[in-house]
């Protein structure tokens, strides 16, 4: 059976980061994606020039009408803007618990704007948060979750991944993406302890919608069955050969997508 993920974030028009990227990383991973807008945003592989929200209530709709209708497997959960809207998605998910949800805390644009209203961090932790599955914050979005600085090691991410833990997430992966070296390392914190995931740093600056990418197939191996050790390490290979492979595309002249389907077509294709 073909399992069906839900998306709610907000849109990239140039097709790098966001709903677009969670759509190529669930048709990439197999399963078949469906979305939630939250925002529409104008950007391109240089950063974000513009917002416009969609209103709180019609995201409310949306994903009302999908969960009507649709059986849905796991739900990934991207920007949400603002406390309004994070509270509108919160209202709309409790009545189904049980749906596996994957919680990336999209804050900052890979060019630094920022995407996340300050008042919203605290709803996002409090009402949020207790029905992840799985929380997956860089290191300044934990250091801004618990109003503190970001880590600068592995000790430092760790305690950070059990504390956010504590808030109410099932498990939390701290991503070490910022952290300074060759090493690109990242902490799971779950109820029996800390799993660390190594890798190396990939030399290239097409990065943009990394944490979209990994987080979709996050959501798509949960959909599958997965548990929360084995979509980690599922995901981040997957999402490690789409950042490898991404010099292939020829997209903008900024930080560039990773190539999501890496692995279904030919390099003449590509």
């Amino acid at each position: 059976m073909i399992r069906n993920v839900l998306s709610i974030a907000g849109s990239d028009p140039s097709g790098g980061a966001g709903i677009q990227a969670d759509l190529k990383a669930f048709s990439a991973r197999g399963v078949y994606g469906m979305a939630v807008m939250t925002a529409l945003t104008a950007q391109n592989t240089q950063g974000v020039c513009g917002v416009h929200l969609v209103p709180a209530a019609f995201v409310a709709d949306q994903i009302a009408a999908v969960l009507a209708d649709v059986r849905v497997d796991a739900i990934k959960i991207g920007m949400i803007a603002t406390a309004e809207i994070a509270d509108a998605v919160a209202d709309a998910l409790v009545p189904h618990q049980g749906i596996p949800i994957v919680l990336d805390p999209v804050m900052v644009a890979k060019g630094g704007a920022a995407l996340l209203d300050p008042s919203a961090v605290d709803v996002l932790i409090k009402r949020l948060s207790p029905l992840a599955t799985l929380l997956t914050p860089n290191l300044p979005e934990a250091a801004a979750l618990l109003h503190v600085y970001a880590a600068a090691t592995r000790s430092d991410m760790a305690e950070q991944a059990d504390s956010l833990r504590q808030l109410g997430p099932e498990a939390v992966l701290v991503k070490g993406g910022h952290l300074a070296g060759d090493e690109s390392p990242d902490v799971l914190s779950t109820a029996s302890g800390p799993t660390w995931f190594e890798a190396k740093r990939i030399p290239t600056a097409n990065t943009h919608g990394t944490g979209c990418t990994l987080s979709s197939a996050l959501a798509a191996e949960l959909a599958k069955g997965a548990s929360v050790h084995e979509a980690v390490t599922r995901a981040k290979a997957y999402l490690a050969g789409a950042v490898g492979h991404a010099d292939g595309l020829s997209v903008g002249s900024g930080h560039g997508p990773v190539h999501h389907f890496h692995a279904l077509w030919s390099a003449a294709s590509a």
